[in-house]
């Protein structure tokens, strides 16, 4: 039975509208059932980099990847949240996706370089793996807190990343938040500068708060396309057109 009620959204930044090229971000957000009868919710969001010229498939690959894995996992039997070591598992069968993926064009997989942003939650403890820039945002239970989860990482240089496709070992952050939530935010970088304090990392409450409110005061549970629609003009709105011209993708969860 559904416990959440959810949406999402993925817009084109100003740049590749005006080149008329594709959006180079990807998501997919879901629940599942597990065998003891827990509502688990996932998301992936993967962000290509603009700098590689099949950014936006390796995105799209990372993100099918890494859902096709979570859903089997759960559909295996498992009921505990996925650990470190799977997570692993499952970024190297995406980087053995790309690769062929590569490999059929005459490319490299660094051409299909994407991030990674990925939170599995139950309400009582949420799951994050994270390849590069992106955020997850947790609103707690206790005390209605907005909790950072997992900031972005930035390369040595303004404006680089890391990334699934990096040569060696890929820089995969994962944790578990043991405290509960009751509200989710997954986001790319197109969005990050509006919504975090860029000194602390402290998330807006002023941005979060009035965001959850609608998924929270709906009547339906799951995916709430009506809202990832108003979700979607909001985020290519000129309230955000002007100060980034990035691709903008956010995932809203909220437990009912």
């Amino acid at each position: 039975m559904s416990q959440w009620a959810f949406g999402a959204a993925s817009v084109r930044g100003i740049s590749h509208v005006r080149n008329n090229t594709r959006i180079q971000d990807a998501k997919r957000c879901f629940e599942v059932q597990t065998s003891a009868g827990k509502t688990v919710f996932c998301a992936v969001i993967s962000d290509g980099a603009g700098s590689a010229s099949h950014g936006g498939e390796g995105a799209s690959l990372v993100c099918r990847t890494i859902a096709e894995n979570l859903r089997a996992y759960f559909a295996a039997g498992n009921d505990a949240l996925p650990t470190e070591d799977t997570a692993w598992d499952w970024v190297d069968d995406a980087r053995d996706k790309i690769a062929i993926a590569a490999s059929r064009r005459a490319l490299t997989p660094r051409d299909f370089a994407a991030t990674l942003v990925m939170a599995v939650t139950d309400g009582f403890q949420t799951f994050t793996a994270h390849i590069g820039d992106g955020a997850i945002v947790g609103r707690l239970v206790v005390d209605q807190e907005w909790q950072l989860l997992s900031a972005s990482e930035n390369g040595e240089y303004a404006s680089t990343t890391f990334f699934v496709t990096d040569p060696g070992t890929p820089r995969l952050r994962t944790s578990i938040a043991e405290e509960p939530l009751d509200a989710l935010f997954l986001f790319s970088d197109g969005i990050e500068n509006q919504v975090l304090d860029a000194a602390s990392g402290e998330p807006y409450a002023n941005f979060f708060a009035p965001m959850a409110r609608p998924f929270a005061n709906s009547d339906s549970v799951g995916r709430n396309h009506k809202l990832s629609e108003r979700l979607a003009a909001y985020l290519d709105s000129e309230k955000f057109a002007e100060h980034t011209d990035d691709d903008k993708t956010l995932i809203i969860a909220v437990r009912k």
